[in-house]
């Protein structure tokens, strides 16, 4: 599969080499002919021809995060089921509270903007 890709490679780089050892070439245009004639194109075709090996494998990780995911969904639904069947244990009772004691819900920390027992905070209006 890589034949072709190595025999471009070698006539680039001949390509490359008679320009620098001409006598009106550069090692610069040497340069450029290599990386312009060779390694561009190949560099091209090769990422166009693995495009539908990345795209198998892209979808086989898919397939195998979905697998987990569902496996983990099965995991999840069975200890719910599990949970479901246990025998409900009886709730414990909250202790009483002394009469003229204010509940919980009520006890404010605020900085009494807003009266005991006012949850919310009103709305101001704009004029």
């Amino acid at each position: 599969m890589y034949i072709v890709p190595i025999a471009w490679l070698y006539v680039a780089f001949m390509m490359a080499v008679a320009e620098a050892t001409s006598s009106q070439g550069t090692v610069l245009g040497a340069f450029f002919t290599f990386v312009l004639y060779g390694l561009m194109p190949i560099g091209l075709v090769l990422y166009f021809m693995g495009t539908p090996a990345r795209r198998r494998q892209r979808l086989e990780r898919e397939a195998e995060e979905a697998q987990a995911y569902l496996a983990t969904q099965a995991a999840q639904a069975a200890l719910a089921a599990q949970a479901a069947a246990a025998p409900m244990a009886e709730p414990v009772p909250e202790p009483a509270q002394a009469k003229g004691s204010l509940s919980p819900a009520s006890q404010q920390t605020n900085t009494g903007e807003l009266p005991p027992g006012d949850f919310v905070a009103p709305v101001r209006k704009e004029p």
